[in-house]
This record gives C-alpha cells, structure tokens and sequence, in this order.
C-alpha cells in the first residue's frame, strides 16, 4: 500500500532561502546557484537571479560601458562625435573675439572707430594686401576683428546661439573645422568675387557657416524647419538690407558650412574620420587653389603703414 504524500516532509527536505533560511525553496540562482526564494529572483535574460547577482551584473555593465567610451566607442552624434555637454570651443572663440576687439579700441582710444588701430589694419581683409602682397593670414584673422560694439555684440550673441548646440553634436574637433572652414570659405569669395574697395572684417562668414550647418541638419533629420526659416528670413533682411553688410562673405560662409557638413553627416560608418577629414580636405585644397589662380592676376603690391591726414594708415601700392 503506497503512502500518502506529506508536505511537510518534503518541505522540510528542500534548502532554505540563502537570505531567508526559514524559508524552504526549490528554487536557486542561475548564476550563482544558491537556493532562493521567490521574493529574492528576479527575471534575468536566461533563467532567474538573486538580487545580489543582479546588482553584481549592473556594476559589471556599468564598468564595461565605461570603458567601452573610454576607449572611443559605445554612442556617438550623427556626426560621429562622443556625446559632450563641453561647449569649450565655443567659448574660445567668443573670449578671443571679445579680446581682440578690446585691445583694437585700446589702440584706437575709441570704441566706435576702432577700425583704425594697427591691429585691425594689419588684420582686416583687403584684396590688394591678401592677394598683392601675399598677406594670407588675413583670411583668418578679418573673422577675428568687428566695427565697434553693436558688430560685435549681434555676432557674438549669434555665435553663443548657434554655438552651443552644434559643438554638442559635431565635437570640438569638428565643430572647430566647421567654423574655420566656413571662415576661409567666406574670405574666398570676398576675395574672389568682391571689388574689395574696403576693408573686410567681422565672424559673420562663419557663423554664416553654422547657419548652413544647420539647414543640413535639419533636412538630414527631417526635423521642424520653422526656426530654420525665419533665421534664415532674417539674415537674409540684414544682409541684403543692411549698408556695408559683405554679401559675398556670408554667402560663401554659408554654401562652405553646408558643404562641410555634408561631408560629415553623409559620410559612410565605416571609417567615418578618414572619409570625413578627405571631404574636407578636397574643399580646403580647392578653395586654396582658386586662390592661387587668383593671386597670379594681380599685381604684386608693397604694403606699409603710412601718414594720412595726421592718421597712421596701412596702405599698398
């Protein structure tokens, strides 16, 4: 004759609970293999786990995350940047814009024409001293140098604007070639183009090439074009509508920023640094060499400063 089941004896056969010994179980961790009861498992991607494994694996995890994107992998913008909250590069150009501008109205001992200080003389870009006479530095330098504090107000305001979110998603390396990028490519069709009768000189060209950067984003993400639009509404009133506003600066500004981040948003995953730094490069060489072309048909110029009007002037011929 079989004997009834007891439940009390097979209870009293099964392993305790490791945190509740007074808890019999037939239930274990698939990690560790300690007996466990219900409360103490959780649902884990093979089989159930006691919470101290759970909480050993998320550390685990965590550490190899980090490691992993110390290592320069784990999650990256659409421009193939390691997400930052770092807006440094941004604020490099807006000090040294403001720096440059200070010590331009100490030299002139004015804050409206500070324009004729040796240094914004030295710096501005003029066709004849850039190309004549072989001064390209001016190409850079013309984006570091403002007509009195609303110029450079209105382009740093825009600058901290458009900044900010962009170095977020392209990464200082390649929000700073965007920038100095579009600043060349600005200073290229001034000098290009333009009769060049004054000086040029101010950081629109290449926040111009934000501006274009933007459009790009934009379209490549299909996101809400309404901010675009106006921003681009307005610019276009102020450059078309503002006296000695350099319209071929910010036109080159803005087509060289869309191409540049054309070439690093489109370009392929694999190896995306490489075929983006060759992008860029192919831009660079080809502005450089309508330059070059462009220099042999001018004329050599001897530039130096000068007496005029009581005024010490830069001036070539």
């Amino acid at each position: 004759m079989n004997q009834p089941p007891n439940p009390a004896a097979e209870q009293a056969a099964l392993p305790g609970c490791w945190w509740h010994p007074n808890r019999p179980t037939g239930l274990s961790c698939s990690r560790c293999g300690r007996p466990a009861c219900p409360d103490c498992l959780r649902e884990a991607p093979v089989g159930f786990q006691c919470t101290d494994c759970v909480h050993a694996g998320g550390q685990q995890q965590r550490r190899q995350h980090r490691g992993y994107q110390e290592a320069g992998f784990g999650v990256r913008t659409i421009a193939g940047a390691r997400p930052s909250r770092s807006i440094l590069a941004t604020q490099v150009i807006l000090a040294v814009n403001v720096l440059v501008f200070l010590v331009t109205v100490l030299q002139a001992r004015s804050l409206n024409d500070n324009q004729v200080s040796d240094v914004f003389q030295l710096g501005v870009l003029w066709g004849q001293a850039t190309l004549g006479a072989g001064e390209w530095w001016r190409l850079f330098t013309s984006g570091f140098l403002h007509y009195g504090p609303i110029h450079i107000a209105v382009n740093m305001f825009s600058l901290w604007m458009m900044g900010r979110a962009l170095e977020q998603v392209f990464g200082k390396i390649r929000f700073l070639t965007l920038y100095f990028v579009s600043m060349l490519g600005a200073s290229t069709a001034v000098l290009l183009f333009d009769n060049l009768d004054g000086g040029t000189a101010g950081a629109s060209g290449a926040l111009f090439g934000l501006m274009g950067a933007y459009a790009v984003i934009v379209l490549k993400l299909r996101l809400n074009p309404t901010g675009l639009i106006v921003t681009l509404a307005l610019n276009a009133f102020i450059t078309f509508g503002v006296a000695n506003i350099s319209i071929l600066g910010h036109v080159g500004g803005l087509v060289t920023g869309a191409l540049v981040t054309v070439a690093m948003l489109y370009a392929p995953q694999v190896r995306q640094a490489q075929w983006q730094a060759a992008g860029v490069a192919i831009l660079v060489v080809a502005m450089i060499g309508l330059l070059v072309y462009k220099d042999t048909q001018v004329a050599a110029q001897t530039c130096q400063f000068v007496q005029y009007r009581g005024q010490e002037l830069y001036s070539c011929g």
